[in-house]
């Protein structure tokens, strides 16, 4: 009994020092800067000015870029953006290429925010985005990056338990989260949690923290480093917004993407339908408006404490649960987001960017006909209701719910 006792201790230490540094972090941030924001001098654009190691160095930038929030191009595309695009990056530098490729040729680009949103941090990645002339651009940096705690929590800490060790052997040994494994008795991986942290608290700063979206009253849309948008993306969704007005307006979310092929692209160009938002189906090119965040931000305990590692699963999970009315999804059929992606969370080696760019030429030939439709036309409305899943665990540990819970308020 003593020795739970201990335990709990031990991982309320691990969290209130993991505050404490953030804290400490903000502090030293804030002191050393002036308040203008705008300024050019030690912002995510300055690469001489943001160091990569050593790790504390590497943390006071990162804040520092998050406090600052440097935009790119502001000079020559001055005025509010027309719209937001939100992309969240790893790792995958041949893969954001295609991304930001794909979105040099959409039409009216020049009218867009983009903010890439980083859990990894190197030159390489951010000489990527800050290549970009074709647009405003702002980078947001992750501040709980298992590349900030290569040794404790939100990392992996030496004392954790490993994932498939059994409880009763946990608890005698004395590992640090002995007494809270997930579902299906495995303990935490870091790798895993973080995907689901970073897009919560990519969430809460870009509604809440961004000085670039003060005012902003359309839809933010979010993307991931391996998506590609077909050229007449921005014109869909303007036309997803002017229908929503008369033909949905109890439709919570704008799906721009989905995971069909392009095989009959021409014929479904123009065709919308209305159904319940799930996850397998509509979390590719997802828009929300500030509204839904906070239906979103009411379900700030549920969201981080349900025991699956994945956001759009928990997500689908809360519509219908947290949230009592289900999100309601305006759909578009002939999909404007392609994932090229061909390994990732899951699958590290064997990744082959080339045959995925290969791929989307091949469906942007197919694809050219059909785009830019004069207007849409609804083609079907599914049922709306709660889509009950079987949760895939990864997410048992209590350090992840607190942490997560904390975004709202300590971002």
């Amino acid at each position: 009994m003593r020795l739970r006792l201990l335990r709990r201790k031990l991982l309320v230490l691990a969290l209130v020092l993991s505050f404490l540094l953030v804290t400490l972090l903000l502090f030293f941030v804030s002191s050393d800067t002036d308040t203008g924001l705008d300024s050019a001098s030690d912002g995510p654009g300055d690469t001489g000015s943001f160091q990569y190691a050593p790790v504390p160095e590497l943390s006071r930038s990162v804040y520092s870029a998050n406090y600052r929030q440097q935009v790119l191009n502001a000079d020559s595309f001055p005025g509010d953006p027309q719209l937001v695009l939100v992309v969240q990056v790893h790792n995958r530098p041949d893969y954001l290429k295609m991304l930001i490729r794909s979105l040099q040729n959409a039409a009216e680009v020049h009218s867009f925010l983009l903010v890439f949103s980083h859990d990894h941090f190197s030159e390489e990645i951010s000489a990527i985005v800050q290549s970009i002339t074709f647009c405003k651009v702002l980078q947001i940096y992750f501040p709980f990056s298992t590349q900030l705690y290569p040794g404790a929590f939100p990392g992996k800490d030496p004392g954790d338990c490993a994932r498939d060790l059994p409880k009763e052997e946990a608890l005698r040994t004395g590992c640090l989260n002995a007494e809270h494994p997930d579902s299906y008795g495995h303990y935490r991986e870091a790798s895993i949690t973080q995907t689901k942290h970073h897009w919560w608290w990519k969430l809460h700063f870009v509604w809440e923290r961004l000085l670039a979206m003060q005012g902003y009253s359309g839809f933010a849309v979010f993307l991931e480093e391996d998506n590609y948008v077909l050229p007449d993306f921005y014109h869909l969704y303007k036309a997803m917004v002017e229908f929503r007005k008369s033909g949905c307006p109890d439709c919570d979310v704008l799906a721009l993407g989905n995971h069909d092929a392009l095989n009959d692209f021409t014929k479904m160009a123009d065709k919308v339908l209305t159904a319940s938002w799930m996850s397998t189906k509509h979390n590719m090119g997802m828009a929300i408006s500030r509204e839904v965040y906070y239906k979103l931000m009411g379900c700030n305990k549920d969201f981080c404490t349900y025991d699956d590692y994945n956001w759009d699963w928990t997500l689908q999970h809360l519509s219908g649960s947290c949230i009592s009315k289900p999100l309601k999804v305006l759909v578009a059929q002939g999909s404007r987001v392609l994932h090229t992606g061909d390994c990732g969370l899951h699958q590290k080696e064997a990744c082959r960017p080339e045959w995925a760019a290969r791929r989307v030429e091949e469906s942007l030939q197919k694809a050219r006909e059909g785009l830019f439709p004069s207007s849409l036309v609804l083609s079907g409305s599914e049922p709306v209701e709660h889509k009950a899943h079987m949760k895939n665990g990864g997410w048992g540990d209590v350090r992840d719910h607190v942490l997560c819970k904390n975004y709202a308020r300590r971002l």
